[in-house]
């Protein structure tokens, strides 16, 4: 039986969409509108497709059931050289916005990190747990029980902070008014000296 490369391609966006929770072949069957068994085919042919192309770096694995995407081992030494010194300048914008929000509303779900920014956030959220700078702080009571984020010790640590209490005090939001990215990352922009650069800041 054929593949369906542009299936196959469905699927692995759905994966990269999904991070660290994965999905299982159901969840995938729902939302392609296709059958259990047909999308477990279709994941074991993405898997292969990974493992037999020496140029891809990322890999499938599954985990508890669920399907993630992960990197391949062989490049964990690179992996490592760049997580060893996360800092303010080797960021994007997008992740120094999710930093921020997180900083000071933890713990804090993606989706309210999402309503804030006004994007989705899974890309930044991403990078920031692989640097070491975020972690899973437990999950929010009630439907679907989503992850609530905050920063870890590194965060303080690579930031030369004591504690949280050395980030400077949000502004008064007046009633009715809504708190935005702005107001985060200007107090988190103050706290580090940090300039506005577009040119020189990269992930």
């Amino acid at each position: 039986m054929t593949i369906d490369s542009a299936m196959l391609g469905r699927i692995e966006s759905l994966l990269f969409v999904a991070g660290d929770d994965g999905l299982a072949p159901d969840q995938i069957a729902t939302i392609i509108d296709t059958t259990k068994g047909e999308a477990e085919r279709l994941l074991d042919q993405l898997q292969t497709n990974y493992e037999g192309r020496m140029d891809a770096g990322i890999t499938m694995r599954k985990y508890g059931g669920r399907y993630r995407l992960v990197t391949k081992g062989e490049y964990a030494s690179d992996i490592a050289k760049m997580l060893e010194n996360p800092s303010p300048k080797l960021m994007t914008q997008a992740s120094m916005e999710v930093l921020a929000i997180i900083a000071y509303k933890q713990p804090v779900t993606r989706v309210e990190i999402d309503d804030l920014r006004g994007v989705k956030s899974e890309g930044p959220l991403q990078t920031l747990v692989a640097k070491g700078l975020v972690m899973e702080k437990g999950r929010l009571e009630g439907s679907g029980r989503p992850i609530l984020y905050g920063t870890t010790e590194l965060f303080l640590d690579r930031f030369g902070l004591e504690s949280l209490d050395g980030l400077p005090p949000l502004a008064e939001v007046e009633e009715g008014e809504q708190e935005d990215t702005d107001l985060f990352m200007t107090k988190f922009q103050e706290a580090f000296n940090m300039e506005e650069d577009e040119g020189g800041i990269m992930d």
